[in-house]
């Protein structure tokens, strides 16, 4: 299995009693997406897809965190996308330009590569601790279940300002008065109320998640391979059928123009004014009462 990059593996996979379990490895970048993590997993859900051995999957992060998003600081060198690759005209950018086909070729390409997990024919359950935040939230709701640490949180800032999700799956999981409380706010969601509002499907102490998730997926291997498959496509096929891929497409979209509005470019040059991490929290500062609130 490759894992997108020639240095450090930044996924990492195993097989165990008929568990394949892919692990995000940036444990310093707390997991943040780049285009090496991301091709990783996808080429990592190959693996079990293919192999007989294997009856489910466990998506999880090493470190403090499953992930905090996509890197928005990429280091020099790093793998970057060719989105001529992948549907966009090779066309002259003109420098500072906007260029929504090109955009969308791009963000389009990992919502692809996320939804690998939803189209795998083996169930995969995801190992929510620490935060899963932003563009990891595109990521891990592609899961078929998630298992929380009780301390954990999940949620999608960039709602505020910078972002709208790819995949688009928290209108089909949580229906539409909770993806409009959370999506229109981007609050923070903590264990006990993602698994009242059904976001996730059980919640374990910390110490406890991972032995609890892998004991979980290992139920599978007593369930013929086909039964497993054709179950999951029976379930997914009834979101796709409510329009999932239109959705996904105009989330992809929407993502690009929320990221070159005028509010967007503004706020984008305060990395350079005040820094990254200041800038961030300053954005996230006046909803922090709120989300320490009982929901």
């Amino acid at each position: 299995m490759a894992d997108g990059t020639a240095g450090p593996r930044v996924v990492l996979y195993e097989e165990r009693d008929g568990v394949a379990i892919i692990t995000l490895n940036r444990p310093e970048k707390l997991n943040t997406l780049n285009e090496a993590v991301i091709q990783g997993i996808a080429e990592a859900v190959e693996d079990p897809t293919a192999s007989p051995e294997v009856s489910a999957i466990v998506l999880r992060g090493a470190g403090r965190a499953f992930s905090a998003g996509y890197d928005l600081n990429p280091e020099p060198g790093a793998p970057r996308f060719r989105p001529e690759r992948f549907g966009a005209p090779a066309v002259e950018q003109r420098a500072g330009a906007w260029d929504p086909v090109r955009d969308y070729a791009f963000m389009g390409h990992n919502m692809k590569r996320f939804m690998t997990l939803w189209e795998s024919p083996k169930p995969v359950v995801a190992q929510l601790h620490g935060y899963a935040l932003g563009g990891a939230t595109d990521l891990i709701l592609c899961a078929d279940l998630i298992f929380m640490a009780e301390d954990a949180i999940i949620g999608y800032p960039p709602s505020r300002v910078y972002g709208t999700p790819t995949t688009m799956m928290w209108v089909y999981r949580l229906g539409l008065e909770h993806a409009k409380q959370f999506l229109l706010s981007g609050d923070q969601i903590d264990a006990a109320t993602a698994f009242r509002i059904g976001l996730v499907a059980k919640v374990f102490p910390a110490d406890r998640l991972a032995e609890e998730t892998e004991a979980y997926a290992q139920r599978y291997r007593h369930i013929p391979a086909n039964q497993l498959a054709l179950n999951k496509l029976l379930i997914n096929q009834a979101f796709e059928n409510m329009g999932l891929r239109t959705s996904q497409l105009l989330g992809t979209f929407f993502d690009g123009v929320t990221r070159h509005t005028e509010e967007a470019l503004r706020w984008r040059e305060q990395f350079g004014e005040r820094g990254f991490r200041e800038t961030i929290r300053r954005r996230d500062a006046p909803f922090e009462d709120y989300g320490e609130r009982p929901r």
